[in-house]
């Protein structure tokens, strides 16, 4: 089954919810042209991702965050969403007790908040955060796919957990580091677990397929969104080669033990 992934690429306004909506809603109406399956933005689009700054705090983070539930800039994306039959992955900062989440909501075609994801790997400024306890796996017209955002790809037990569960391809909103060492990085993410990885950074849109190819390299800055079709059969036939990773996986000896 072959899926069109839109991701968009542009950095958006530290701080300024209003602003990066607003831009977001104009690159969405530009996206709706070549009729996407899912969008994809950069990790914690709508505030800018505020938390690597200074002056934002643990405690004052949450005056970036939303609800989910009651937030008008959720309603405007899950609107355009339903009117373009188009599932969209939205990086934001989440208020909840106790503070806030680094957070991708998962918006289906029908307009309807149908997951979230949390980031899980927790250092430097992240810290301001609450960490993610849960690496969800979601269902979808296209089969089963999973969230990791940014520096969660670092871990190999993160990609690896999602396409044990099932995950075809996984979306990765990001916003730090980019460049050289993270594309070594994605390809071995994507060979190793058998997986399509969709990287959407503000300078990088990246697809890194299931033999390790880059299906797709965006870094001109004049970019404001790549679209690229995908074929998740790539990752099926992958997994029923010769030399399947998954399939061939050791579980009964990967332990720690004493040495002879």
């Amino acid at each position: 089954m072959k899926i069109r992934i839109a991701q968009i690429k542009v950095y958006p306004e530290k701080g300024d919810l209003e602003a990066n909506q607003q831009r977001l809603m104009a690159i969405l109406q530009a996206i709706a042209k070549v009729k996407p399956d899912v969008v994809v933005t950069p990790e914690c689009f709508l505030d800018g991702y505020v938390v690597a700054e200074s002056y934002v705090t643990r405690d004052n983070l949450v005056e970036y965050a939303i609800d989910p539930l009651t937030s008008p800039y959720v309603r405007s994306v899950a609107a355009w969403a339903a009117s373009r039959r188009t599932w969209v992955i939205y990086g934001c900062t989440r208020l909840a007790d106790g503070g806030a989440y680094n957070t991708a909501l998962v918006i289906d075609r029908e307009g309807k908040l149908v997951g979230l994801y949390d980031k899980v790997h927790w250092q430097t400024h992240d810290q301001k955060f609450l960490p993610g306890q849960r690496l969800p796996v979601f269902d979808s017209d296209f089969g089963p796919f999973g969230v990791m955002i940014c520096a969660d790809r670092r871990w190999p037990e993160t990609v690896r957990t999602l396409a044990l569960g099932g995950a075809r391809v996984i979306f990765n909103p990001t916003y730090g580091m980019y460049g050289d060492l993270n594309l070594a990085m994605m390809r071995t993410r994507a060979y190793e677990s058998e997986v399509l990885i969709a990287f959407t950074h503000p300078g990088q849109a990246l697809i890194t397929g299931p033999g390790g190819r880059v299906l797709r390299d965006e870094t001109a800055a004049d970019v404001a969104f790549a679209v690229t079709e995908v074929d998740l059969a790539d990752v099926d036939r992958a997994r029923a080669g010769a030399s399947a990773h998954l399939r061939d996986r050791r579980p009964d000896v990967y332990r720690l033990c004493d040495s002879l």
